[in-house]
């Protein structure tokens, strides 16, 4: 990944000069990391352990929490070693590789949320026609679609810096590489790849978004004609997707679909796609799911009883 530029390093400028404020974000998000892996390793390894693997919604969010896992780990672990690192460098293949893999899970969770959706759409709005059109082999194929559509986004990203040149400065204002921040280092004029990069994950991010409350609009015009009681039951399988998907798109909104400049409060929101999201997510689908709470219990239970 070699350029025509003078640039070997990149040095990331984090979250804060302040080294009290540094400490204490260090063991603040080493926490949050240590959630993340837990959280979402103990939602994988409940649903692929017991008979929730068979049913679509389970089998797409343990995909969920392994793009999760990915996701965050593209970044965080960087982010909390440099914490504690008087200079904060990353080198110009880890950065362009660290861009391309961020985009690849980040956009493969946004298929994935949109497919959960069609997987509600079906169970609500078609319930006898459910498990003929959720088959595990369609499942499968969303998955390999989130995945070929999470690669496709995060190519076009990386082309679009991967080609530009950098002679400096080279202090990215952010605590990870991302499009915006690079095109802002680049010495040519990006205005055209910017309207590219808004083509690519603003689109992108309006357009799932979009389907997404197709769906859901679909779902409620549906449930109108159901009992208090039924209308509540289906919803409620639908209310923990609805929070993740705010919690996951809408700092996704404010950073990339808008003219391809940088902001202080960038690095606070992206906070909430890389590190707070993945963290919430296992709670959000457990705290409220009974039959993931259940499989939990019982993965506890084997696992103390072969102790004993």
């Amino acid at each position: 990944m070699e350029n025509n530029n003078n640039i070997t390093e990149f040095i990331l400028l984090g979250l804060s000069q302040k080294k009290e404020i540094e400490v204490l974000c260090f063991f603040l998000f080493l926490l949050c990391y240590l959630a993340i892996l837990v959280g979402n390793l103990l939602v994988m390894i409940s649903i692929t352990c017991s008979q929730l693997i068979n049913q679509p919604l389970y089998f797409f969010l343990s995909y969920l929490s392994l793009s999760d896992l990915c996701y965050t780990s593209t970044v965080t672990p960087k982010l909390i070693t440099d914490l504690l690192t008087g200079k904060k460098t990353i080198s110009y293949n880890g950065c362009m590789t660290q861009l391309f893999t961020m985009h690849f899970f980040g956009g493969m969770e946004v298929f994935i949320l949109t497919g959960m959706a069609y997987d509600r759409y079906v169970a609500i709005c078609k319930p006898l026609h459910y498990t003929v059109i959720m088959t595990r082999q369609k499942c499968a194929a969303m998955i390999a679609a989130s995945c070929a559509g999470g690669f496709l986004h995060s190519s076009g990203q990386f082309l679009l810096v991967i080609f530009l040149p950098y002679c400096g400065p080279n202090e990215i204002d952010h605590y990870f590489c991302d499009v915006y921040p690079l095109l802002k280092l680049a010495c040519t004029d990006t205005s055209r790849i910017g309207l590219l990069v808004i083509a690519n994950s603003g689109l992108m991010s309006l357009v799932t978004f979009v389907v997404l409350l197709i769906s859901y609009a679909m779902i409620l015009y549906t449930v109108r004609s159901y009992s208090v009681k039924n209308r509540r039951k289906a919803l409620s399988t639908c209310s923990s997707h609805i929070t993740v998907v705010a919690l996951f798109f809408a700092p996704l909104f404010f950073i990339y679909f808008r003219p391809a400049t940088t902001l202080p409060e960038d690095k606070v929101f992206a906070l909430f796609y890389t590190i707070i999201a993945p963290m919430l997510n296992p709670l959000i689908y457990t705290l409220r799911n009974m039959e993931m709470k259940n499989a939990i219990k019982k993965l506890w239970c084997h696992i103390t009883g072969k102790r004993k």
